[in-house]
């Protein structure tokens, strides 16, 4: 395939991933390989996906906000503590060997999967909110240990984001995504940092996938879609466990 139909490829990659960040999480587990398997050493690949990911948060806040739900000091503090671990998780990420990456990233893709197919289902809706006294603190900590795994690799970041808000915090479904989106943004923001200062993002490959990530993630936020996500399990489970497979052999 040639340059051109290797950028399109990535865009419709992005405009999954995208989608199924929004109705599922887990998008990275296939940017991150499509990236690799473009030519992109490991590290550059990590840091050209953040770009994506940093720009889709964009417009999943702006989306949030269309909606009446607007980004809270809750989540600001949150991402602080997010932003601080993921300058730790990104460095980390930079130092570490190609092969030794490929081999995490592939054993982290079977987890993060296997995780979103038996991950237990919290009902909060007749809970009160708990974020304030050591809820809030425990929650600070929480997303400290967040950020870094966020900063190395943020593959299936978003599954775990939204399973600390639910079961520390007790927020509805519809908060934990709105503060998940404003949580990401800002620790993105560090990681990036981090990436490009090490001159570890292709700039022409980031922004094509950008533009395939906020162009899913706009339209999945703005459509109610549920009945969707057993097939994006489906989906993730054949072409993870693929992708997965191949990283293990070639490392």
């Amino acid at each position: 395939m040639n340059e051109t139909g290797l950028l399109f490829l990535l865009a419709i990659v992005g405009f999954i991933a995208g989608v199924i960040n929004t109705i599922a999480g887990g998008g990275s587990l296939l940017t991150l390989p499509m990236l690799i398997f473009m030519g992109l050493p490991p590290a550059v690949a990590n840091g050209t996906n953040r770009i994506g990911i940093f720009i889709q948060s964009i417009t999943s806040i702006a989306g949030f906000k269309s909606k009446g739900i607007k980004p809270s000091f809750f989540g600001l503090f949150l991402g602080i503590s997010a932003l601080i671990g993921s300058l730790i998780g990104a460095q980390i990420a930079i130092d570490i060997k190609g092969e030794t990456f490929n081999k995490i990233l592939a054993i982290i893709m079977v987890v993060v999967v296997l995780f979103m197919v038996f991950k237990p289902k919290i009902k909060v809706e007749d809970l009160i909110e708990r974020t304030k006294g050591k809820h809030f603190w425990v929650s600070i900590l929480t997303f400290f240990f967040i950020g870094i795994y966020g900063g190395f690799i943020q593959a299936g970041v978003g599954i775990f984001i939204l399973l600390a808000l639910t079961s520390i915090n007790y927020l509805s479904l519809v908060k934990s995504n709105a503060v998940k989106v404003l949580v990401v943004f800002v620790y993105t923001i560090g990681a990036l940092a981090i990436f490009a200062y090490h001159q570890q993002i292709d700039y022409l490959y980031g922004f094509i996938l950008a533009f395939g990530n906020a162009s899913g993630g706009w339209i999945a936020s703005r459509w109610s879609v549920k009945k969707g996500d057993g097939l994006v399990k489906i989906f993730l489970i054949i072409m993870v466990t693929a992708m997965a497979i191949k990283l293990w052999v070639d490392s």
